[in-house]
């Protein structure tokens, strides 16, 4: 049986992403009504459309990003592209220099504060005016941008998604602040300068760039326990992908279990947050149940 181009991009699209052939039934379910809005929006208004994605750590973020786009521009023939905040995160030596000059605990990327939400901003108005764009990546294994692959962008881009644990998000207020949420913040940021810092970050740089997204779709945790083994298996796709001998781990961003859960503690504040407010702004909900599998799903008009 000759498979059409279509059936080629979905069996690719669930190879690259090991996936099982029932994942297409739940995109198709959930997903395709999303990226029908989305192409169809662009096809009316020829105005690139700017999606962002909210999510935990490991709540399948990319893999809707990337499916988004592989379905639009194979249905809708428009050219799209996948971005991640993670890829915008400031560069290993620049953090250093955070760490030294506010914060130790910014030496970790992740949080509001740790990006370059400027290179973010510039990077989606040249991809959507179709200058030619140099698209910046962050590999975790080395902790830092990739330098030695260029990846370029020429040509208007008809849609881009754009995934982030924290995108959208919102800033807490000044008595929020006060109490440690865990024992990351009462131990190592006891007067809370680090958590002031990420919060005003995300009050004066970061709206910028969320409200360039025309439409927003939430990946909604169920609580931030889930969050932890989410995570977990993260890290475990990351030494596969390798293919990390421990020899080789030697020099390697790769965590432990251990490492994992103090890591994941400096995002419990904003995702928490996330999982509380954002509901209600987003334009699609899709709630999770602990294994991931999607329980609920609501198209809303945000506040």
């Amino acid at each position: 049986m000759v498979l059409t181009p279509l059936k080629v991009a979905f069996q690719q699209f669930l190879d690259s992403n090991k996936l099982p052939q029932s994942y297409i039934e739940i995109a198709k379910r959930y997903f395709d009504p999303i990226a029908s809005e989305i192409a169809n929006n662009f096809l009316r208004t020829e105005i690139t459309q700017v999606i962002g994605i909210n999510g935990s750590q490991g709540s399948g973020k990319s893999t809707l990003a990337d499916y988004l786009c592989m379905s639009i521009k194979q249905n809708f023939e428009i050219r799209t592209i996948s971005l991640s905040l993670d890829d915008f995160y400031l560069t290993k030596k620049e953090r250093n220099q955070l760490a030294k000059n506010i914060h130790p605990l910014l030496a970790q990327r992740g949080v509001p504060g740790t990006h370059d939400i400027e290179l973010a901003v510039n990077t989606i108005k040249s991809l959507a005016s179709g200058t030619k764009t140099k698209i910046t990546r962050f590999d975790k294994s080395i902790d830092d941008r990739i330098s030695n692959q260029v990846e370029m962008s020429e040509g208007k881009i008809g849609v881009i998604v754009i995934e982030g644990w924290c995108f959208g998000a919102e800033p807490q207020f000044e008595n929020q602040l006060i109490t440690p949420v865990n024992e990351l913040e009462r131990l190592k940021d006891p007067d809370g300068t680090c958590r002031r810092y990420i919060n005003n970050a995300l009050a004066t740089s970061y709206p910028k760039l969320f409200k360039m997204a025309h439409s927003t779709i939430m990946l909604r945790a169920p609580d931030f326990d889930s969050v932890f083994e989410w995570r977990l298996e993260q890290e475990e796709k990351l030494i596969e992908k390798l293919k990390l001998t421990q020899d080789r781990l030697v020099g390697m961003n790769v965590m432990s279990k251990e490492e994992i859960f103090e890591f994941i503690q400096i995002f419990q504040r904003i995702t928490e947050t996330c999982i509380e407010r954002m509901p209600a702004k987003v334009n699609h909900l899709l709630q999770l149940d602990p294994q991931r599998e999607i329980i609920e799903y609501r198209t809303l008009n945000p506040k």
